[in-house]
C-alpha cells in the first residue's frame, strides 16, 4: 500500500467510472485481509464478504441496486454482509440488530481505504433491494447485505465533496 492512512482518508472518493483493467487476485486478497482487520464487537468479526466477478451476476446486482449500471462495469464487486449468527452468540438481540451491522460497516470502510491505498477506486452503495440481492447471492437468512462495493481502477478523479463544518457535528461533553 503506497499511501499513509491520513492521505488515504483524504483522497478516497466515490468512484463510479472504472477502467476495464482487471484487478489481480493478490490485490483483492490484500484488500479483504485489510477489511477483516476492522474492529468488531467482542472480536466476533460478524461480517462476511461475497466477491463477485461474473459479468451476469454483476448485472443482476446492479439491477437490484436500483439500476445503478456502474456497479456492473466494475471488474470486482464485493457485497459486505452482516453475520447475525456470529454476533447473536454473545450479544443476543442487540448483537443481531446492531453490532453485526456495525461490524460489517467498519469492515467496508477498511476495504475502501485499502482500495485507495492500492490505487483502486470504490464506491459504497447502500441503496438496493435487500431481498433481490439476497436471492441473487443465495444468502442465508442469517446474513444481511449491508453494502455493495464496486472496485476497479478509476477512470475519473472526482473533486472532493463538501462536508459539514466540524463545529456543526462535534459536541464536547454534551449535546
Amino acid at each position: 500500500m503506497g499511501l499513509d492512512l491520513r492521505e488515504a482518508i483524504s483522497s478516497r472518493r466515490s468512484i463510479r467510472s472504472f477502467s476495464p483493467q482487471q484487478v489481480d487476485r493478490s490485490v483483492i486478497d490484500r484488500i479483504l485481509l485489510d477489511a477483516n482487520k476492522a474492529p468488531s464487537a467482542g472480536n466476533l468479526q460478524a461480517r462476511d464478504f461475497i466477491v463477485v466477478t461474473a459479468v451476469e451476476v454483476k448485472k443482476k446486482i446492479a439491477e437490484a441496486a436500483l439500476n445503478q449500471a456502474f456497479i456492473a462495469e466494475a471488474p470486482v464487486v464485493v457485497v459486505v454482509c452482516a453475520n447475525k449468527t456470529r454476533s447473536k452468540s454473545k450479544y443476543g438481540r442487540r448483537g443481531t440488530n446492531l453490532y453485526s451491522i456495525l461490524d460489517a460497516a467498519l469492515a467496508a470502510q477498511n476495504l475502501m481505504l485499502s482500495c485507495t491505498g492500492e490505487g483502486l477506486g470504490s464506491c459504497y452503495v447502500g441503496a438496493f433491494n435487500e431481498g433481490k440481492v439476497r436471492k441473487i447471492l443465495g444468502l442465508p437468512k442469517t446474513a444481511v447485505p449491508v453494502g455493495i462495493i464496486p472496485i476497479g481502477y478509476p477512470e475519473e478523479n472526482p473533486i472532493p465533496t463538501d462536508r459539514l463544518p466540524i463545529e456543526h457535528i462535534v459536541h464536547w461533553e454534551e449535546w
